[in-house]
């Protein structure tokens, strides 16, 4: 199997890394972050650099690339601390609108393509505890149209978005996998909007609808969907963990070559050097189960379901590892605001969270075991 990437690839790659290193240096993210994490001129830039348009068809004037060049495009972003919400508005909303009817993917598909409209996925309920299927939110007919009713969660940049993806409830209860509509609802509609600052420099928002008019995306197989569409996000995230682990490994070793004592560089300390070389093994596993989820999107859904929860399992262990090592190697610097170290360290700790975290996702992967080592066959 060729693992080596595209020339194209690879230039996509070069071109996102140009512009981190030309323009969002951290002291524009640090900036950005005290100010209270707004990200929509960031946006604005990655949808110039044509990254916005990743995942939207052709037809809708979008580039109609594939997860490779979505990882590609993520690692680079995490390796340069890029707050935007990309997984979610680049990546899950438009794979959600395909399935949409013909008029609304014209309305609004271009405009995600070109960056002027920015549309999230609004999914998470307070007690879903992950589970997708799990919606309170409810749906009814109002005319010729829906009008949809609940409360969503932790929507990132809530705020700051033109619309939002949210599943809603059309029939039966709040755990059932069936009956599960998506909809499409403009934020000026929405009854309230509460924004916040996240722990890692970025914005969230709980959305809160009361009889909104709502436009219906899809009512056939919509958790089907909804889990392909967090499934890619899981991608998204796995790529940019890598490049913020990249990063920060890379920066965790240039202060060991600096910092001295009794003389001599850290660095040259057998402890510190076995316990940088265990943080490089963590990211190396990361590397490899972020390259396996994204290759396995394209399978059938109870395998791509499975391989997906196990690669969060091992990004959520090396994220983990990889960043309290980072901080610990460090010092007392590695925890203050003013550094670098710390913004990568609160980002790793914020995406292992996201879309389930470590424990959520190793329940996942034990509930769809179905191969024995032979003793209970």
């Amino acid at each position: 199997m060729d693992f080596d990437f595209t020339e194209d690839q690879q230039s996509l790659r070069d071109a996102v890394a140009r512009w981190v290193e030309k323009g969002f240096a951290f002291e524009r993210r640090h900036a950005a972050a005290r100010a209270g994490g707004r990200s929509r001129d960031v946006w604005g830039e990655l949808a110039g650099l044509g990254l916005t348009a990743l995942a939207v068809p052709e037809a809708h004037g979008g580039l109609g690339c594939g997860p490779v060049e979505t990882m590609v495009v993520c690692e680079e972003l995490g390796r340069g601390l890029v707050h935007a919400p990309y997984a979610s508005g680049a990546v899950a909303a438009p794979w959600l609108l395909r399935a949409a009817p013909d008029a609304l993917q014209a309305a609004w598909l271009p405009r995600i393509a070109d960056g002027s409209a920015l549309v999230v996925l609004a999914h998470q309920e307070r007690r879903a505890r992950y589970r997708l299927q799990h919606v309170e939110t409810r749906a009814a007919r109002a005319g010729d149209g829906w009008v949809v009713s609940g409360v969503k969660s932790i929507v990132p940049a809530g705020d700051e978005a033109d619309a939002f993806v949210v599943p809603a409830r059309i029939d039966g209860s709040a755990g059932d996998p069936d009956g599960i509509g998506l909809f499409l609802v403009e934020r000026d509609a929405a009854a309230a909007l509460r924004a916040y600052p996240t722990q890692d420099g970025a914005r969230a928002a709980e959305l809160t609808l009361a009889e909104t008019p709502a436009a219906l995306i899809t009512a056939e197989r919509a958790l089907g969907a909804l889990e392909h569409a967090v499934d890619a996000a899981i991608a998204a995230h796995a790529a940019e963990a890598v490049g913020l682990m990249d990063r920060l490994v890379a920066i965790t070793v240039d202060y060991m070559n600096t910092r001295r004592q009794f003389g001599v560089p850290i660095a040259s300390f057998q402890a510190l050097r076995h316990r940088i070389a265990d943080v490089k093994m963590q990211l190396e596993l990361a590397r490899s189960m972020s390259y396996y989820a994204t290759l396995k999107l394209g399978d059938e859904p109870a395998v791509r379901r499975r391989a997906l929860s196990q690669a969060k399992v091992q990004l959520g262990q090396s994220m983990r590892f990889v960043g309290q090592q980072g901080i610990q190697l460090h010092g007392g610097i590695g925890c203050t605001d003013e550094y670098v170290a710390s913004h990568y360290f609160k980002r790793l700790t914020v995406l292992e969270t996201a879309f389930g975290d470590t424990l959520h996702h190793l329940a996942e992967v034990s509930a769809r075991m179905q191969d024995t080592a032979g003793v209970f066959a």
